[in-house]
C-alpha cells in the first residue's frame, strides 16, 4: 500500500501514514496527545486541524460541522479527513494544551500498616558442618526476625537469583516480604529507604502520588492526560473500541500503562530518587478502566444486565501488567461496586469514612459517568448516572475541557464578564462555564423551565435589559452569546445555543434523578442530608450555587456542600499505605447496595422532571 509523509507542526514531527488512513489514526501513530471527544466518530466536531499543504476536499460531515470561512482557510476534521497525499497539518494552540487536572485532595488520620516489610539479615554460611539448602539457611535467618517457617513461600525468581545475590553480599542481605512471600532479595540493608505511589486512572486524567511507605509522606504529585482519549472521551467509546476494534483492547492497555511508566519517571525525578525504591502500586479506577488496565475485555459492562468481570480486590506482581518498578513490587487494586461504579467510588467512600457517618450524607463524583452514594453507617445505596459529555464540553457548541484557553466561570454583573483559565483570549467553554451561564440566564429570566431561551421583548425582569446585544439567533433559534468572534483566540464566536441547554438539562437531569431515586430507595427527604460532598475534577471547580440553582443539586442543600478535592487519590493513598485500609476497602464494596436506574420503576418519570428548570 502507498504511504505519505505527513508532518505535524509545530514540531516538525513526520509520520508515515498509509493512503486512505485518516488524520486521527496518523495523529495516534505519531504519539500526538489530542482529544476526540466522540471517539472520532465524526459528531463532535472539536478536532479541528488546518492542513496547510495537501488540501482534501471536505466530505459531506465536514461540510455540515464547519463554516465555509474554516473550509477555505484548510480547516478539516482529523477524524474524518483522509490521507492521499503528502501532507502538512498545523495542530491549533498543541504548545498549550495543558489541562486543570485536580490533584489536591482531603486528608484524614489513619495508622499506617505497610503491605510489605524489609527485613536485613546476615545467613550462616554453608560449611562442611552445615549441608543445608541456601533456601534453608535464608528461612532459618527470617525466621529468627519473628516468622514461623512453615509459613514462609519463594517464587521460583527468588530461587534463581539467591546464589548469585548470596554471594556478592557475602550472604547479608535485606529480603523484601509480602505476607509470607520472599519476594525480593536485596545486596545489603536497604531497609531505610520503600517507596510506593498511589493512582487515580480516571476517563479523562490519570493522578499518581509518590510516598514514603514508612512515614506517609507524600514525596511529588503527577498527572497527565489520559492517553486514551485518543480513542474517545468517554467511557461508552472505550468499551466500544476494545470490544470491537482489531487489537483495540491491547492498545488501551498499552497507552495507559505506558503512561503510568512515564509518570513513575515524572515522580522520581522530581523527588530525587528511584524507581526500584519503589515496591508498590495502589490503583483505584472506574470499573471500565480498572477492567482496561488489567487487560480484562469490558464488554460485559456495556450490555444488560452491565456486570463487571471482577468486583474483588486484587494483588500481582507488577511485572505481570509491565509496570516498570522494583522486581519485588506489587500491585493493589481495589474492589469495583458494580458495572459502572468502581473503584473509584470505593476509594472515595473509604476516604470520606460513610460507612462510619452517623449522619446521613450525599457523595457525587460528577462526570461523563455520575457515581452517587448515599448513606451512613446504617446503610449506603450507590448509583450511577449517565449524565452524557456535556460537563466535559463534548456535544457543546464551544465546549472543551478545562484547559488553557477554556472560559470556566461566567458572571452577571453590570456587564457579562467571564474568566479564562490561562487568562489569554478564550477558546471555548468548559463544563463548570456553561453551568454559570445557564444558571445566569434562568436568575435573568431569560430562560424558562423547559429551558427555552426566550426573546427580548418576552423578558420581565429589569436586569435582564443590561444583556440585549448578548441575545442572537443561530440556525434559527435563540443563543446567548459569551464572546464575539473578535475577542475570541481563534476567530470563533462562544456561545450558548438552545442545543447546548438541551445537552445540560439531559446531563443534569441524569444526575439529579439518580440523587432522587437514591432517596426514595433509603426513605428520606432532602431534609434529612446533613452533608453533601462533592468529588472529581468537576465538583471542585463547579460553582455550587449554579449546580444549584439549575436543579443539578437540590437548591435545599446549597448551603450542606463541601468540596472534597480528589477523594478517589485519596483513598488510593490509604489503600497503599494501611493493609487494614485495603481490607476495609473491600468490606465497603461488598457492604454497599447498588441500584440499577435503569430498572427502577419510576426512573423515567423521575428523570423526565428533573431535566426541568425550578423557576423561583
Amino acid at each position: 500500500m502507498n504511504k505519505h509523509k505527513v508532518f505535524f507542526q509545530p514540531g516538525d514531527i513526520l509520520v508515515e501514514a498509509t493512503d486512505g488512513s485518516t488524520l486521527k489514526e496518523a495523529m495516534n501513530d505519531a504519539g500526538l496527545e489530542f482529544d476526540f471527544l466522540c471517539g472520532g466518530r465524526g459528531t463532535c466536531g472539536k478536532c479541528r486541524v488546518k492542513i496547510t499543504k495537501g488540501l482534501t476536499t471536505p466530505v459531506t460531515r465536514e461540510q455540515e460541522m464547519l463554516q465555509a470561512k474554516e473550509l477555505d482557510e484548510g480547516i478539516r476534521l482529523a477524524c474524518l479527513t483522509r490521507v492521499s497525499n503528502d501532507m502538512t497539518v498545523e495542530l491549533p494552540n498543541r504548545k498549550e494544551l495543558k489541562h486543570n487536572i485536580l490533584i489536591t485532595s482531603d486528608e484524614r488520620v489513619f495508622e499506617i500498616d505497610p503491605h510489605l516489610h524489609k527485613i536485613f539479615i546476615e545467613v550462616a554460611k554453608p560449611s562442611r558442618e552445615n549441608h543445608s539448602s541456601h533456601w534453608r539457611r535464608l528461612k532459618e535467618s527470617i525466621v529468627q526476625q519473628g516468622y514461623k517457617d512453615s509459613e514462609l513461600e519463594s517464587t521460583i525468581s527468588i530461587l534463581r537469583q539467591m546464589p548469585d545475590v548470596m554471594r556478592s553480599a557475602n550472604n547479608q542481605i535485606t529480603a523484601v516480604i509480602y505476607r509470607n512471600e520472599i519476594s525480593g532479595m536485596e545486596q545489603q540493608d536497604t531497609t531505610k529507604t520503600m517507596l510506593g505511589m498511589a493512582f487515580d486512572i480516571g476517563t479523562t486524567t490519570i493522578v499518581g502520588y509518590l510516598l514514603d511507605l514508612y512515614t506517609g509522606k507524600e514525596l511529588s504529585v503527577v498527572s497527565t492526560l489520559n492517553p486514551q482519549t485518543a480513542y474517545g472521551a468517554d467511557v461508552i467509546s472505550r468499551l466500544n473500541f476494545a470490544s470491537h476494534e482489531e487489537n483495540g483492547l491491547i492498545k488501551l492497555q498499552g497507552a495507559v500503562v505506558e503512561a503510568i511508566n512515564e509518570l513513575v519517571t515524572e515522580a522520581v525525578q522530581k523527588a530525587s530518587v528511584t524507581r526500584d525504591q519503589i515496591y508498590g502500586i495502589s490503583i483505584a479506577a472506574n470499573t471500565c478502566m480498572h477492567h482496561i488496565f488489567l487487560g480484562i475485555n469490558p464488554q460485559s459492562i456495556a450490555v444488560s444486565p452491565y456486570v463487571p468481570v471482577l468486583s474483588e480486590p486484587l494483588v500481582l506482581n507488577a511485572s505481570e501488567l509491565k509496570i516498570s518498578i522494583n522486581q519485588a513490587g506489587k500491585v493493589f487494586i481495589l474492589p469495583n461496586i458494580a458495572g459502572f461504579v468502581g473503584a473509584d467510588t470505593v476509594a472515595v467512600l473509604l476516604a470520606t469514612e460513610l460507612e462510619r457517618s452517623e449522619d446521613i450524607k450525599l457523595v457525587i463524583d460528577i462526570g461523563t459517568n455520575g457515581e452517587i452514594a448515599l448513606g451512613s453507617r446504617e446503610k449506603i445505596f450507590a448509583c450511577s448516572a449517565a449524565a452524557g459529555p456535556a460537563f466535559e464540553g463534548a456535544q457543546i457548541s464551544g465546549g472543551m475541557r478545562g484547559a488553557v484557553g477554556a472560559i470556566d466561570h461566567v458572571y452577571y454583573r453590570d456587564k457579562l464578564e467571564y474568566s479564562v483559565i490561562g487568562e489569554g483570549k478564550p477558546l471555548g467553554v468548559c463544563g463548570s462555564a456553561l453551568l454559570d451561564a445557564v444558571a445566569g440566564l434562568l436568575e435573568l429570566g431569560i430562560l424558562n423551565k423547559r429551558g427555552k431561551i426566550l426573546a427580548f421583548d418576552q423578558l420581565t425582569n429589569p436586569a435582564a435589559q443590561r444583556f440585549k446585544q448578548n441575545l442572537i439567533q443561530y440556525e434559527g433559534q435563540g443563543a446567548f452569546l459569551l464572546a464575539e468572534a473578535s475577542l475570541t483566540g481563534n476567530g470563533r464566536p462562544i456561545m450558548i445555543t438552545q442545543s447546548d441547554i438541551r445537552e445540560l438539562q439531559m446531563a443534569k437531569g441524569a444526575i439529579a434523578a439518580g440523587v432522587r431515586v437514591l432517596m426514595e430507595t433509603y426513605g428520606i427527604q432532602v431534609q434529612d442530608i446533613k452533608e453533601v460532598l462533592l468529588a472529581g475534577a468537576f465538583g471542585n471547580y463547579l460553582n455550587p450555587h449554579s449546580a444549584c440553582v439549575i436543579g443539578l443539586i437540590p437548591p435545599e442543600l446549597e448551603s450542606k456542600i463541601k468540596m472534597i478535592g480528589n477523594a478517589a487519590g485519596t483513598g488510593a493513598k490509604l489503600a497503599l499505605l494501611s493493609s487494614s485500609e485495603f481490607r476495609r476497602a473491600k468490606i465497603i464494596a461488598e457492604g454497599v447496595k447498588f441500584v440499577e436506574l435503569g430498572s427502577y420503576p419510576r426512573f423515567n418519570n423521575i428523570f423526565g422532571e428533573s431535566t426541568y428548570f425550578n423557576i423561583k
